[in-house]
């Protein structure tokens, strides 16, 4: 991916930051999300963002593009916006699954999300190929009809959950999905992890995210008394303290250490059996460049692309205000090429 960040916009933090709050996301106004809920073979619920394709003819495959968001993220996320114009333009259905408890209402059961959920990802690719394919056609009854394609691209934690579910999944990953990208992910979740947890990273960063993750845990604890211990949740300041309070013992890992390890989909990228496309900048200010995966690292299937610039989903193009459709339009056309 050649990328080169406007003159205006220098240095990752800028371009972390200016692309998520101030920097156009579309051109025009989105339609407005069809929201589904789906009751999870566990008995809770995530909610499923749909944006049809504009004008879809009434018989043939269409493209199926899914978004997996990233760390407190949802279908509003600048970037899966970005990623809904992009589909929008190219005539393509969008669907953005939430992670429990991302949709804006809390989920039932005790477990939320984390970064390593790839059984979680299975099942929505299942039911969204099983869809997909029942829907392929709309009904002409041609059994050779071809199969509708689907891609799947996921971001920061959602990024790393659906490389690590393409690693787990091997060469059955092409029984659900044609091909997928993942957008600055932290594949080394220890090295993401301590990064946040130092300097203005901390201050700014991790502050942001415990703003939203210690509330909810806080009413996940209401909702299912003697959780986690209350006052160690309170005294969190980073996020490897609160993986080790909340994420690791919820989701059964020993602790942060265990969760982070066992769950970076770095070491394990050989395993991928489908087109990946994996999206670092080099100076993104949460995931060290020293920590990105080298080319003799990653199997024959696995695309690297690592500009220099771009920050944390961030990518910004233009003169000021800028805007950051480009990288949605990159990732998304090589989607296409490889479906």
């Amino acid at each position: 991916m050649d990328y080169v960040a406007p003159r205006w916009l220098p240095g990752g933090n800028l371009q972390t930051i200016w692309a998520s709050l101030y920097a156009r996301r579309t051109v025009a106004p989105l339609p407005d999300y069809r929201r589904e809920r789906w009751t999870t073979p566990d008995g809770d619920f995530i909610d499923v963002d749909f944006l049809d394709a504009p004008g879809r003819p009434a018989k043939g495959p269409r493209p199926l593009l899914v978004l997996f968001h990233g760390l407190e993220g949802s279908s509003r996320s600048h970037y899966a916006e970005t990623f809904a114009a992009f589909a929008n333009a190219r005539g393509w259905d969008y669907a953005v699954p939430h992670f429990r408890g991302c949709s804006g209402e809390l989920n039932l059961a005790p477990r939320a999300y984390h970064s390593g959920d790839f059984e979680e990802i299975d099942w929505i690719l299942a039911r969204l190929r099983e869809r997909q394919d029942g829907t392929a056609g709309d009904g002409d009854g041609d059994a050779r009809r071809p199969r509708s394609p689907i891609v799947a691209v996921g971001v920061s934690l959602g990024g790393n959950a659906l490389m690590r579910w393409a690693e787990e999944a091997g060469s059955e990953a092409s029984k659900r999905v044609d091909a997928v990208a993942s957008v600055s992910a932290p594949l080394d979740l220890a090295a993401g992890g301590d990064a946040i947890g130092r300097g203005f990273n901390k201050l700014v960063y991790t502050r942001m995210f415990l703003s939203t993750m210690k509330p909810k845990a806080l009413a996940k604890l209401a909702q299912h008394p003697g959780l986690f211990d209350r006052e160690r949740l309170l005294a969190v300041r980073d996020l490897r303290a609160f993986d080790n309070v909340f994420t690791a013992p919820l989701h059964g890992f020993r602790d942060t250490d265990d969760y982070w390890g066992r769950c970076s989909a770095k070491p394990h990228l050989d395993r991928v059996r489908i087109p990946a496309l994996v999206v670092n900048a080099a100076n993104d200010p949460f995931v060290p460049a020293a920590s990105l995966p080298a080319p003799h690292e990653v199997g024959d299937h696995v695309t690297l692309w690592q500009p220099a610039q771009g920050g944390h989903v961030g990518f910004p193009f233009g003169l000021p205000p800028g805007h950051v459709r480009g990288m949605p339009e990159r990732v998304g056309d090589w989607l296409l090429r490889h479906a």
